[in-house]
């Protein structure tokens, strides 16, 4: 598990032209620092026809934005937060909140 932004979490993008909009993570790309969110920076990409799109033509598909212009939704307080590191009982680290002081998982 770490401690940023993961797999599944849901994100709130607070800058570019997709600013406001809130989506799932499909993917994390730690090594570019960027995120891939459902339904959130879509563009439209020419392809060939092959097996995978036997038609070709034009598609549309999410890209990539980076991982500094989002911001982990809150579940707790239903806004968007920044995250600290807490530390429980064994000493295991949890991702919490910044505003609700609340444990996000």
């Amino acid at each position: 598990m770490g401690l940023g932004i993961n797999k599944e979490d849901t994100v709130y993008v607070i800058t570019g032209r997709e600013k406001g909009k809130k989506g799932r993570v499909l993917l994390v790309d730690k090594g570019k620092n960027r995120v891939l969110v459902e339904k959130v920076n879509i563009i439209k990409k020419h392809m060939k026809p092959n097996k995978r799109y036997a038609q070709g033509g034009i598609i549309e598909k999410e890209a990539p934005i980076a991982l500094s212009n989002v911001l982990l939704f809150c579940p707790k307080c239903s806004k968007p937060a920044r995250i600290g590191v807490s530390l429980l009982e064994g000493g295991k680290k949890h991702r919490m909140c910044k505003k609700c002081k609340e444990v996000i998982d």
